[in-house]
């Protein structure tokens, strides 16, 4: 007698399309949790910046800004409160009510909605009950923060030094690339070595002759000391300028010198048009780092609180209002407000600079 042999399938067998689904869906939630563990920071700033000096100093206040409920009785505002009171089936029932006469281990509470009914005495501390919020923003943090920093002369020098430094860093990183790869040099490439190796010299390094400099000129105080050594050039954007030089053909610089262009004529009208992505990197980089820049100013504008910079005026600025994180967000947002516009609205110049030059932050 022949025996049937009984195939099982496995019913829950997955196929190529349900992994690549499962994969993608994977993929999508962790980036997303990575999402929003680096926004949650901000979102927490942006909240705190909205909220009232009163919400602050609550223990059991919303995230969202808010202001506490009052009820107004015989011409006084009571706080309202969410209070259990036993029921008569022996549970609790929570009650929205408003705060008469607070004591150490009990208080006396009214009901709202019938406020000529006897006051409700209820057992307990009164900070273990929370307060009743309703939302409630307060743009005028902003404002506040802002008089209180005097943030248009702190925002003018900031952008003085900035836009200004960065001219002179993109200035100076472009003819120092063009030379280097454009021209031969005697030492040429020791030269560059020598100026790539002053990446890795620290700033403290030099600092202090720097300072002994500028103070005999007398210029400490001033934004002089924080604008003029850009325009000496920086090994970083000199890098930068000269990889992406190199990846221009010179039959380019061949056919204007056939045409009677002198090396500035190049310079000037076929390498800088071609660059322009380049760059608006390097200039990015440097408005970036000017804006966020702290420990230069602290030393070069001490004494002198005129030419101070949004990085010092911040500090500053903390010292004096340090237990109100209202305006103290409020400060930081508005010091940040302007590189993230600048950063987002030049994102693809900028990213596209940074890969063309062969170095991909």
């Amino acid at each position: 007698m022949a025996t049937r042999t009984v195939i099982v399938h496995n019913r829950f067998q997955l196929g190529t399309s349900a992994w690549k689904f499962i994969s993608v869906g994977l993929i999508i939630a962790i980036l997303s949790a990575i999402c929003i563990v680096y926004c949650a920071p901000y979102v927490y700033l942006l909240m705190t910046s909205f909220k009232s000096a009163g919400q602050l100093s609550e223990a059991n206040s919303p995230l969202l800004p808010s202001d506490a409920v009052n009820f107004t009785y015989q011409g006084k505002d009571l706080p309202l409160y969410y209070v259990p009171i036993p029921d008569a089936t022996g549970g609790t029932q929570t009650r929205t009510l408003a705060l008469v006469q607070p004591q150490r281990d009990s208080a006396t509470f009214l009901d709202p909605e019938h406020p000529d009914a006897p006051p409700i005495t209820w057992s307990g501390r009164i900070r273990t009950l929370s307060k009743v919020f309703t939302p409630s923003f307060h743009p005028e943090n902003y404002l506040t923060a802002a008089a209180q920093l005097d943030l248009p002369r702190l925002l003018l020098n900031t952008l003085t030094v900035s836009i200004v430094g960065a001219l002179g860093a993109v200035s100076a990183a472009a003819l120092v690339a063009y030379g280097f790869t454009r021209f031969r040099l005697p030492f040429g490439e020791i030269l560059f070595l020598l100026v790539m190796s002053t990446i890795v010299l620290p700033p403290q390094v030099t600092i202090i002759p720097t300072f002994i400099l500028f103070q005999r000129l007398g210029w400490t105080g001033t934004l002089i000391p924080l604008i003029l050594p850009h325009f000496f050039g920086n090994a970083y954007n000199i890098f930068l300028l000269r990889q992406y030089f190199m990846g221009m053909p010179a039959e380019l610089d061949e056919a204007a010198k056939v045409d009677g262009a002198s090396p500035w004529q190049v310079f000037t009208k076929i390498i800088l048009p071609n660059s322009r992505l380049a760059l608006a990197a390097v200039f990015l980089l440097h408005f970036l780092f000017a804006w966020n820049d702290f420990y230069t100013p602290l030393i070069f504008l001490s004494g002198n609180q005129n030419s101070y910079v949004l990085s010092l005026g911040l500090q500053k600025f903390v010292q004096l209002h340090s237990g109100q994180a209202n305006l103290l967000t409020g400060a930081a947002l508005l010091a940040m407000l302007l590189p993230l516009v600048l950063f987002f609205m030049s994102q693809k110049t900028f990213m596209q600079g940074i890969v063309l030059t062969g170095v991909e932050k």
